[in-house]
């Protein structure tokens, strides 16, 4: 694989909706090309991947909506291509399957351009697996057709046979076929398709908010009426849809359909939004706050000291970065004894080669001088954020020790566009990973009335966290029990079955 060349278009499906059905060549020529010019149904933040100075163009296409013609998004091609830039067509789905990508491909070759094509996957197969159904299968299926619901079959004409997909011995694929369902569904069972026969309809396929409705050929368009089905959709015929029942797995995800917001600052939201998508969630990354690094570069001994304390992940990264810049590494740390308040710093610092003597059951200062009790510590050293509270060192003074406070970042609020703030105010759950996020996020909504009542859930990490939300007339839905990011989303996931 290479980076995108100049001069070249390179016709990319970009899958069905879901980020991780993006093709590794897909993702490739995104962030290398320098010009993307895309459809609307593509996978959310797929244009992100663009370099910065990268042009990206939107030509997508929208039933009653705004259109760009197709001749216009040719010439947009054939003049970017002839200019030298190096161009991403992102369609889609697949761009060889009802995604004009052959006509392009055509439009290209006159001109004297060069293409290439990248196949993705196609929604006609990738809907009905993430609603658990087979397209093929043994003893029902075995062959599928895929076929385009575009044209109105009561209008005369029509390039299809219907009197075809009748007899044929498979399951049919149909897209973008919402509207005329109704006189497909007619047309097929006057040719001679089964009236009992299985359909479902699986609307926003691999997307968080997919929707699978069941019904027969003679029943679909009644019953997709009344469940009030919307475009974009893949409507499936066939015995194999009636193995939707036992084989579903996309829509019982515990997270399914849920809006969540990640306020934790961008470095560290990837990690929590990655597992709550897993989970089904769609995790909407606001980060309320930045971390600021204080004072970096500046060298930092650790030697000397009998005990060191971690309060956060981000403690960890940058106590490594200052023990980096006086020419040290983990080893500076020997006969050290190294606390970490909760399992995500633990683990932290174990991806620099440090094991945590001390992890408290309870990630907050509290636990950690509970687990200190009856040690005794001559010199300590506390890494933490400058806002952080002093209940740990001055306890520790209090007992005797001599304690050193290295502050190493500091939280900063971020400023919200009006997208991200109807996004927190709009979702299902808010989750909340420290006091500081509570505080910035309150902030950049301009005050904690948008967000009060018992719409959008307000999911907290721990007790700190939850003092804070009190602290502003907030109430939070629940609090982790363990205070860590894992004890957060096993309250969420809690919360969300109640």
């Amino acid at each position: 694989m290479s980076a995108a060349r100049p001069g070249i278009v390179y016709l990319v499906g970009a899958g069905p909706g879901d980020p991780g059905l993006l093709t590794a060549r897909a993702i490739e020529l995104l962030t290398t090309a320098d010009a993307i010019v895309h459809d609307r149904l593509i996978p959310p933040g797929a244009v992100h991947l663009a370099k910065p100075e990268a042009e990206v163009i939107s030509v997508g296409k929208e039933g009653g909506g705004p259109s760009t013609p197709q001749d216009d998004i040719n010439r947009i091609l054939v003049e970017l291509a002839s200019a030298g830039k190096s161009v991403v067509r992102l369609k889609g789905g697949d761009p060889f399957v009802f995604g004009r990508g052959g006509e392009e491909a055509l439009v290209l070759r006159e001109a004297g351009l060069g293409f290439e094509v990248i196949p993705g996957v196609t929604s006609g197969i990738a809907a009905p697996a993430a609603a658990g159904i087979p397209v093929t299968q043994r003893g029902m299926s075995s062959a599928i057709a895929l076929v385009t619901g575009h044209e109105d079959p009561s209008k005369g004409e029509t390039s299809l046979d219907y009197e075809g997909l009748a007899k044929f011995p498979g399951t049919l694929a149909l897209y973008m076929g919402v509207k005329r369902l109704g006189s497909i569904a007619t047309s097929l069972i006057e040719a001679g398709r089964r009236p009992d026969e299985p359909v479902a309809i699986i609307e926003r396929g691999t997307f968080p908010d997919q929707r699978t409705t069941v019904a027969t050929l003679e029943t679909i368009a009644e019953v997709a009426e009344r469940e009030n089905v919307k475009a974009p959709a893949i409507t499936l015929v066939g015995e194999v849809a009636s193995l939707r029942e036992q084989l579903e797995w996309r829509e019982r995800l515990s997270l399914h359909g849920r809006k969540v917001v990640v306020t934790r600052a961008r470095a560290q939201a990837g990690t929590l939004a990655d597992t709550l998508t897993g989970l089904g969630a769609e995790a909407i990354e606001v980060p309320a706050i930045r971390i600021e690094p204080i004072a970096p570069g500046e060298p930092l001994d650790p030697r000397g000291f009998d005990l060191l304390c971690l309060t956060s992940t981000n403690a960890v990264d940058l106590l490594f970065e200052r023990i980096e810049a006086a020419g040290l590494d983990s080893r500076s740390l020997a006969g050290i004894t190294v606390a970490a308040i909760g399992q995500g710093t633990a683990r932290a610092l174990a991806s620099q080669g440090i094991k945590a003597d001390i992890v408290p059951e309870r990630a907050v200062a509290e636990g950690l001088l509970e687990s200190l009790e009856g040690h005794s510590f001559k010199r300590v050293l506390i890494a933490r954020a400058e806002e952080a509270r002093d209940l740990l060192p001055d306890t520790l003074r209090e007992r005797g020790s001599e304690v050193t406070i290295e502050v190493l970042y500091r939280t900063v609020t971020e400023d919200l566009s009006e997208v991200e703030v109807s996004a927190v105010t709009g979702a299902d759950a808010i989750t909340f990973t420290s006091a500081s996020t509570v505080r910035n996020l309150i902030g950049a909504l301009g005050g904690a009335d948008r967000i009060a009542g018992d719409s959008p859930r307000l999911i907290s990490i721990g007790p700190i966290t939850s003092e804070e939300l009190r602290a502003h007339g907030l109430e939070p839905s629940v609090e982790a029990t363990r205070h860590d990011i894992d004890g957060l989303i096993e309250a969420l996931v809690a919360d969300s079955s109640r």
